[in-house]
Parts: C-alpha cells; structure tokens; sequence
C-alpha cells in the first residue's frame, strides 16, 4: 500500500474522494457492503406492517437500523 503525503489537510480530504468511479470501484463497494452484512446482519422483525406513509415506514426502518448500531457499538465497548 503506497504512502502519500499532503500539505494541507483540505488536501488529503479531497484524496479520499472518488470522483470518476469505474466498474471496479462499485464491485469493491458491493462486496465491502456484503462482507458488512455477513459479519453482523440486521435481524428485523418478523410480520407484516402497515405504514400510514413512506416517511413512516422509513423512520421504521432507521430505528430498527440505528438500535442495530448501538448494540454493535455497546458491544464494542
């Protein structure tokens, strides 16, 4: 892994970023996000629910996702 040096930390920001991602780049990302759901899988609730709009079903979603992130990080500790 090469090292690089920057001058500025603006610089070293801007290095991080990808702007001309290619088909190898998002074959990386899916496979970083697969290995991430194999390592600690959400586990949602089994059942159907009613939503009485889209933002209601997404605010669902994100707390099922956000307590999942607390036990990982509580577990870390």
């Amino acid at each position: 892994m090469p090292v690089y040096k920057y001058k500025t930390f603006e610089e070293a920001d801007r290095a991080l970023w990808n702007f001309h991602p290619d088909e190898a780049y998002f074959r990386k990302v899916a496979d970083l996000w697969n290995f991430a759901g194999r390592l600690l899988p959400i586990s949602y609730p089994r059942g159907i629910f009613k939503f009485r709009s889209m933002e209601e079903a997404n605010k669902h979603r994100e707390q099922l996702e956000l307590e999942h992130a607390k036990k990982i990080q509580d577990r870390n500790l």
